[in-house]
């Protein structure tokens, strides 16, 4: 159906107003912020919710709760205030900026950085550096904050994504969701998969023994399922390229533990014991973002991100390499 609106393109610093009518041969069963959602593309559902329940949506002046069904030729006023200030504060901290424009940013994550403020982790997170880094930010969900589309776990390092405003933050979201994105990392495992490469699909929940942790679980868990190859075999541990369809909290390090292949300095699904027989000293767990591509979610244009392992991974392949080969 077609609507008579402003432009729907991401909205500036600053408040915004959409004026939209409603046409006359609008199916009257629909809910009013289920039809905002494809009007205004670049407002999620929830953020339009959560619109309306503040009365910024009205309809000939009066506000409308978010059940409202539609009403033909009626005139809808979104208003969609200035983002609020975000609760964690800048901090200055050096990012590896991979890729910047004004919709998204990819970087490539150090080790020891938490990525989003948390019971404690309230400062010094990767949001409190990129709040700091952007001066571009239009805001997600109505506050002045990046958009965490993904995670990457406090010490493994590499490529991630992230929105600057609501409409790129829609757009990776479904990206993610429909599989939209490429996601492979590399892992330095203990042992090596009896094959050479192969796919582990799994339900991903809780452990029921130690809440602290995931685990691979028959019930009440969510599908998870992640692909590997075999890229190198040392004495007795592998170079492991996997990727992942779906990203459930420490997916990898619970799929490659549950293969028997845990990996090298996961203090959590790891062996401490076999990490005291390798080469050199490991402080972290041996997990790298090394391949990250989408299409952009404003432009459409592909984007393709390669990054090799940080330092002390790539010094641990080489004393692999040197101390034990296959």
């Amino acid at each position: 159906m077609n609507a008579q609106h402003e432009p729907s393109v991401p909205p500036e610093p600053g408040s915004a107003h959409h004026t939209l009518s409603i046409p006359a041969e609008v199916d009257t069963s629909q809910r009013l912020d289920a039809w905002l959602v494809s009007t205004l593309p670049f407002l999620s559902r929830a953020r339009i919710q959560a619109l309306m329940r503040s009365g910024a949506v009205t309809i000939e002046n009066h506000p409308v709760k978010p059940s409202a069904h539609l009403h033909p030729g009626a005139t809808v006023i979104v208003s969609i205030p200035p983002p609020a200030p975000a609760t964690p504060q800048p901090e200055e901290r050096a990012l590896d900026i991979v890729y910047e424009d004004s919709d998204i940013l990819v970087l490539n994550k150090p080790a020891d950085l938490v990525v989003h403020p948390a019971p404690g982790h309230a400062t010094g997170t990767l949001v409190n550096a990129l709040l700091h880094h952007c001066d571009d930010l239009a805001g997600v969900g109505g506050v002045e904050r990046p958009g965490i589309v993904h995670r990457l776990d406090k010490d493994t390092t590499g490529l991630m994504v992230v929105a600057k405003h609501d409409a790129a933050m829609s757009g990776l979201a479904h990206a993610f969701q429909t599989g939209g994105v490429t996601k492979e990392y590399l892992a330095i495992v203990h042992g090596a998969p009896v094959r050479p490469s192969g796919t582990i699909s799994t339900q991903i929940g809780r452990d029921p023994r130690n809440r602290m942790r995931m685990a691979v679980v028959t019930k009440n868990g969510k599908p998870a399922t992640t692909h590997y190859q075999v890229q190198e075999r040392f004495k007795d541990t592998a170079l492991i390229l996997a990727r992942i369809e779906t990203g459930r909290t420490h997916q990898i390090r619970v799929h490659l533990a549950h293969l028997g292949t845990p990996i090298v300095g996961d203090s959590v699904y790891g062996s401490r014991r076999r990490d005291r027989a390798l080469p050199i000293v490991v402080q972290r767990p041996m997990l790298h973002a090394t391949h990250l591509s989408f299409k952009h979610p404003v432009s459409g244009v592909a984007l393709d991100f390669r990054r090799p392992p940080h330092d002390d991974m790539s010094a641990l392949l080489a004393a692999l390499q040197t101390a034990n080969p296959a």
